[in-house]
C-alpha cells in the first residue's frame, strides 16, 4: 500500500478533536447514498409501472391489428389463414368494434362492444386470465342449434357492470346508435344480453367501457352478415410487433388493408412515460450531483484542517501530486462507500416494495 493510500484512508478517521470534520464525512456519505437509492427505486419503480401498464394493455388489446380503409372486411377467415401463413405470427382472430349503449334495470352507460370468437380470441388475448365470473365458453351457448333461441351471453367489465348495477345472470338492453332504417325513420338496433361474465383487466379505461359477445350474436345484432371489423393478431416476440406489421401488411398487398402494431396504437402513452423517466433520471442526477459537491466542501474542510500535516508532508519530500492524491483517494473513498451504500438501500427497497407492495396504484387512475 502506498504511502498516498495509508494516508488518505486514515483521514477517513477523526481524532477526538475533529469530530466536526468526520460528521460532515459521515453526511457526505449519507448524501451520496440517499441519492443513488433514491434513483434506482424511482428508475426501478417507473420501468416496473411501463411493464405492468404494457402487460395490462396486451391483456385486453392484441399485438397488431388489421383493418381495412374502406370498412369491414367480408372474406375474414381468407385473410386470417394469410396472416397465420407470416413468420413471427402465433395466432389471428376476427373482431367487431362498435359503440353501443348498454342498460339494465337500475342505470344505463355507454360501451364499446366487441364480438369475438371465444376459441380463437383466448390464444390473442388474455381474457381467459382476467375473467372473475363466468367464462369465455358461454358465449358460445348460443350458437348451438338448441340454443338458438336462448338469450345471447354478454361479458362485462367489472366497472362497468358495477356502474348498471349488473350482476352475473341478469339481463342487460343493448342498443346500437346504428339503427335499421324504416318507413318511420331510423331505428336504433336493441337486444337483450344475459351477463354471462365479468372480468378485470385492472385498467380502469378498460373495464369501464367494454362488453364482449361472440361474433355471431355481433354479426346478427348489427346486421353486417358474415362480416368482421377486423384482425387481431397475436405474435411470438412483443418487441417484433413493428416488424410483424409491415410483413402483414404486405402479405395482404397492402391497401386497403392497414396493419397497426401496440407500440404504434399506444405511442402518446409510451411516449409520456419514457419522457417523464427521462426527466426524473435528470432530477435525481442532480440530487447526485449536490451530493458530490457536498464531497467536494468535506475535502475543503479536510485541507484547510490538515494545513499543518500538509506543511510536515512537504518538508519531508511529498509532492504536490502526492499530497493531491491522499485528499482524491479519501474523496474516492467517501464517494464509493456513499454508492456501494445507495445500491444496498435501493435493492432492499426495491425488493421490499415487490414483495409487500406498500404502495398501489389505483385503476381508475393509472
Amino acid at each position: 500500500m502506498s504511502y498516498e493510500m495509508f494516508i488518505g484512508l486514515r483521514y477517513l478517521k477523526a481524532k477526538r478533536k475533529q469530530t466536526f470534520v468526520s460528521l460532515i464525512t459521515l453526511i457526505s456519505i449519507a448524501g451520496v447514498m440517499v441519492g443513488v437509492t433514491a434513483l434506482i427505486v424511482v428508475i426501478a419503480v417507473m420501468n416496473g409501472f411501463k411493464e405492468d401498464l404494457r402487460d395490462k394493455i396486451l391483456g385486453v388489446t392484441s399485438h397488431v391489428v388489421i383493418s381495412r380503409f374502406d370498412g369491414n372486411i367480408s372474406k375474414y377467415q381468407e385473410v386470417r389463414a394469410k396472416v397465420e401463413e407470416v413468420s413471427g405470427v402465433n395466432a389471428a382472430t376476427p373482431f367487431i368494434y362498435t359503440q353501443v349503449m348498454i342498460s339494465s334495470r337500475k342505470a344505463i352507460s355507454g360501451a364499446v362492444l366487441r364480438g369475438i370468437e371465444p376459441k380463437t380470441a383466448s390464444k390473442v388475448i388474455n381474457l381467459p386470465k382476467n375473467m372473475r365470473a363466468g367464462s369465455l365458453e358461454e358465449l358460445e351457448a348460443e350458437n348451438k342449434p338448441e340454443g338458438m333461441r336462448a338469450t345471447p351471453g354478454i361479458i362485462l367489465g367489472n366497472e362497468l357492470a358495477r356502474n348498471i348495477g349488473a350482476s352475473r345472470g341478469e339481463p342487460v338492453t343493448v342498443i346500437s346508435p346504428l339503427g335499421r332504417l324504416t318507413p318511420l325513420g331510423r331505428v336504433p338496433r336493441s337486444q337483450t344480453f344475459r351477463v354471462a361474465g365479468i372480468f378485470d383487466s385492472g385498467m380502469y379505461e378498460y373495464d369501464s367501457t367494454i362488453a364482449y359477445v361472440s361474433l355471431w350474436a355481433a354479426q346478427r345484432f348489427l346486421g353486417i352478415g358474415d362480416r368482421v371489423t377486423g384482425i387481431e393478431v397475436r405474435v411470438d416476440d412483443i418487441y417484433e410487433a413493428d416488424r410483424v406489421a409491415r410483413a402483414v401488411g404486405k402479405a395482404l398487398g397492402g391497401y386497403p388493408y392497414w396493419s397497426r402494431d401496440w407500440m404504434r396504437m399506444n405511442k402518446n402513452l409510451f411516449s409520456a412515460l419514457k419522457l417523464e423517466k427521462i426527466v426524473m433520471f435528470i432530477i435525481l442526477t442532480l440530487i447526485i450531483l449536490v451530493a458530490a459537491f457536498n464531497i467536494v466542501g468535506t475535502l475543503i474542510m479536510v485541507v484547510i484542517e490538515k494545513t499543518r500535516d500538509i506543511a510536515i508532508l512537504k518538508s519531508m519530500g511529498a509532492t504536490r501530486r502526492s499530497i493531491m492524491k491522499i485528499f482524491m483517494i479519501e474523496g474516492a473513498v467517501i464517494g464509493l462507500v456513499g454508492t456501494l451504500l445507495g445500491l444496498l438501500g435501493g435493492y432492499t427497497l426495491c425488493t421490499l416494495l415487490a414483495t409487500y407492495k406498500f404502495i398501489e396504484l389505483p385503476s381508475d387512475v393509472y
